[in-house]
């Protein structure tokens, strides 16, 4: 292969070779090994019943929770972008599961695992990872309660030992289920999820090493184990993890916006989890688009291998932070912890009493809201606290694809209002710097009114700039200042031509200071500046449309205004 070819391929192959992993991702390991094998069984430790609780809790099983935690985990962790990432099932990612495997059966969720990764991989080899600054804060935290709360109202059945109501909005099942409950209470039920609530709150305020949801689904299956009682278990599990196979694509076409939405979720959770590991550790920051990448791997590794969507998991990655984990060892080790679990005590955890996996949930939905993050969203601004609340309320009462499209529309219409609100029209004398004291006094003397036009000029203020500005007294010479313009667009443009042509037609001569080559090429391409360019009426500087008003003022008498119609073009000495 010529020297020319090889270049032409490695420029062809750049945007794949940059996402790949590198030897730059084990520095230090040769100091850290220990810590990070110690951080990776910890993790894992607190992992297991996580993900047996997220597998139940999705509607498809335990199992597959189990193999997306060992999967996912381990092809996240060698080809993400972050150092302390750990993947696996999440909570977020099971309040658009359930819908899935309601509609479409537990099978649906293969195929929308790989659809969704080969969307991850794609925004991640289009750069699309940055695009998370473009998300509004309380967007996020409005969508997180609002999974807080449908993963809470999810359990109540479970955690009540109730039969699942036939009611799909998750909050109205636990309504019923806690009536069902009311007629017919199942008091040592009750008591086993007191039991698994307190361990896994409290515990960890004994000592913060203790893996307190380890320790409480323990402590309830011994209850349960030693008294008799008839409560409903996770049930076999494999002994070994499945060989990978194709999905069935068949309902491919009607996943497609479950789909883009697990792509969402994984690729905003991911990053989210990520950017708050950085703060947590000196280790190197996160690569965005190649944690898009190892994100987007994982997910089709998962559905291949009969696992579930998987993300970067908030909780799972403190802890790994908080343990001292420095390389990405720590996380293969969590999945390698979890694949001997698997391989060596099936049958036991298949022991274990779901209500004790619905009380770790619990406690999980509710330490996923930081009380004074609410307090901060609610009490910064209106308009943010009114995204918050639309957003987790739209969460809760519909779904998420719902709460985000109209959390992010409100978000864009009060921004926009905002900047608008920036946009003015403001008068200003008719003279500066570099004006002669002649052309001065003509000015000042003269029927000449100045314009700035401060902020935006597009579509939400273009009708109150035509108003006001043709809402100007008579006059013999208008000078729009274009210079402070923040922003123009086709609408704005399209105004501009407007207002000069209506105050041409009324007889006043529009002069107009141009300072941004992008503002001249779009009011060209609308046709607003042809006219003014004919006449000779647009200009690079201030003072060179002060000098031509001054002019135009001396060359027409105040009884006739009929010579300062622009229809007469100023000849080149007077420009």
């Amino acid at each position: 292969m010529t020297g020319a070819r090889r270049g032409a391929l490695t420029q062809a192959l750049r945007p794949l070779t940059r996402l790949l992993p590198r030897r730059a991702d084990y520095a230090g390991l040769r100091r850290s090994w220990p810590r990070d094998l110690a951080a990776g069984v910890t993790v894992g430790v607190v992992a297991l019943p996580l993900a047996l609780a997220f597998g139940v809790a999705s509607g498809v099983g335990a199992a597959p929770g189990l193999i997306t935690a060992v999967v996912a985990g381990a092809v996240a962790a060698v080809l993400g972008g972050s150092s302390l990432q750990v993947s696996g099932p999440t909570g977020a990612m099971t309040v658009v599961l359930v819908p899935v495997a309601a509609e479409h059966g537990a099978g649906a969720v293969y195929p929308v695992a790989v659809m969704a990764g080969v969307l991850v991989v794609a925004a991640a080899v289009l750069r699309l990872g940055r695009l998370l600054a473009y998300v509004p804060w309380p967007l996020v935290e409005g969508f997180t309660l609002g999974i807080a709360v449908v993963i809470a109202a999810q359990q109540v059945p479970t955690a009540l030992g109730v039969a699942p109501p036939g009611v799909e909005n998750a909050a109205g099942a636990a309504a019923v289920a806690v009536a069902r409950f009311a007629a017919r209470p199942d008091w040592p039920v009750l008591a086993l999820l007191a039991t698994s609530v307190l361990l896994t709150a409290l515990l960890p305020r004994v000592h913060r090493a203790l893996p307190a949801s380890l320790l409480a689904v323990a402590l309830v299956t011994v209850v349960v184990e030693l008294s008799g009682v008839e409560v409903a278990r996770i049930g076999s599990l494999p002994s070994s993890l499945p060989v990978p196979s194709v999905p069935d694509l068949g309902a491919a076409p009607e996943l497609v916006g479950a789909a883009l939405v697990v792509a969402f979720l994984a690729a905003l959770e991911s990053l989210l989890s990520a950017r708050v590991a950085d703060g947590m550790s000196d280790a190197p920051r996160h690569d965005p688009d190649r944690e898009l990448f190892g994100q987007g791997l994982a997910n089709i590794a998962s559905g291949l291998s009969g696992g579930l969507p998987a993300t970067g998991a908030i909780a799972r990655t403190a802890v790994n932070a908080r343990a001292g984990a420095t390389t990405r060892v720590a996380a293969l080790t969590h999945a390698l912890v979890l694949a001997a679990i698997v391989y060596a005590a099936s049958g036991l955890v298949g022991r274990i009493p779901l209500v004790a996996l619905a009380g770790v949930l619990l406690v999980t939905a509710y330490r996923m809201v930081e009380r004074s993050t609410v307090r901060a969203v609610l009490t910064s601004t209106r308009s943010d606290a009114l995204v918050f609340v639309l957003t987790a309320a739209a969460t809760v009462a519909f779904d998420l694809v719902t709460a985000v499209e109209l959390g992010l529309g409100l978000a864009v219409l009060l921004a926009v209002a905002r900047l608008a609100r920036t946009a003015r029209v403001v008068p200003e004398p008719p003279v500066a710097d570099g004006v002669d004291s002649a052309t001065e006094h003509a000015l000042l003397q003269g029927h000449v009114l100045t314009y700035r036009l401060d902020g935006p000029l597009f579509f939400p203020v273009a009708d109150r700039f035509l108003r006001e500005l043709t809402a100007v007294a008579d006059v013999r010479v208008v000078i729009l200042r274009l210079g402070s313009l923040a922003a123009l667009d086709a609408t704005g443009a399209r105004a501009l031509g407007e207002i000069t042509d209506r105050l041409h037609r009324r007889g006043t001569t529009v002069l107009v200071k141009l300072a941004s080559e992008e503002h001249r090429r779009l009011l060209t391409a609308v046709g607003a500046l042809e006219p003014l360019v004919e006449r000779g009426h647009v200009f690079a500087t201030f003072p060179e449309a002060a000098v031509h008003a001054a002019r135009h003022v001396a060359a027409a008498p105040s009884s006739d205004l009929s010579l300062l119609v622009p229809n007469e073009k100023v000849s080149c000495d007077q420009r």
